[in-house]
């Protein structure tokens, strides 16, 4: 781990950077995958067959939506982490290497969703996808507690009170994707629904330490 001291500051700050655009471009990747789920209807003869086949892939345009919901939240979060991480070691590396592991992923589940909303296999195609879910939010505390277990790498000037409102802000979202991926095996529709919803309350000021603190 780099020293804090002196020169080494502008050194951890170049370190951080190198992680944050690797890690940009790597959500960017992802977000682009999405849309290749969405397919251009063939052959269509007529106005209304078109608008037909286009309508029919309700599921597609659902599941992307909801996925680039979740993934811009993610990279919004992320991005906002390492305003607070100043300095990097190999396991935050690896943290990192695994959260993007994970983020690279979503498309999988996205276009398994996709596929199998209308069809016998749509409630294990939504456990998948809350469950990948599930992972990346158990991922990313592994990467905020690592960085933040006595403010290991964190910033010599964080403020204590916006470290512990990050820490529990994001204990909840480990819970909320379990509860979901089990609700998947009840309800497909209830599951996907508040697999959107959760995804739009996590991007409410209300709901961001980062804001509140600065708006407090």
């Amino acid at each position: 781990m780099l020293s804090p001291t002196g020169g080494s500051r502008a050194a951890e700050a170049r370190e951080t950077a190198r992680i944050e655009a690797f890690s940009d471009g790597v959500f960017a990747i992802a977000v682009t995958l999405l849309v290749l789920n969405l397919q251009v209807p063939h052959n269509m003869r007529e106005d209304r067959e078109l608008l037909q086949a286009l309508l029919n892939q309700w599921p597609s345009y659902l599941a992307y939506v909801t996925s680039f919901a979740q993934i811009t939240i993610m990279w919004i979060n992320h991005h906002r982490l390492f305003t607070v991480i100043r300095r990097t070691d190999t396991l935050l590396l690896l943290f990192n290497g695994l959260l993007l592991l994970g983020v690279t992923f979503v498309p999988f589940p996205t276009a398994v969703l996709a596929e199998y909303l209308q069809r016998g296999g749509a409630h294990i195609a939504s456990a998948a996808y809350s469950g990948t879910y599930a992972v990346l939010a158990v991922l990313f505390n592994l990467l905020w507690r690592y960085a933040a277990y006595k403010n290991r790498l964190l910033d010599h000037e964080a403020d204590a009170q916006l470290v512990k409102a990050i820490t529990r802000a994001y204990s909840f979202g480990p819970p909320i994707y379990v509860l979901l991926f089990v609700l998947a095996f009840i309800s497909v529709g209830a599951c996907v629904a508040m697999n959107l919803a959760f995804a739009i309350f996590w991007a409410l000021p209300s709901q961001n330490p980062f804001v509140r603190r600065t708006s407090g």
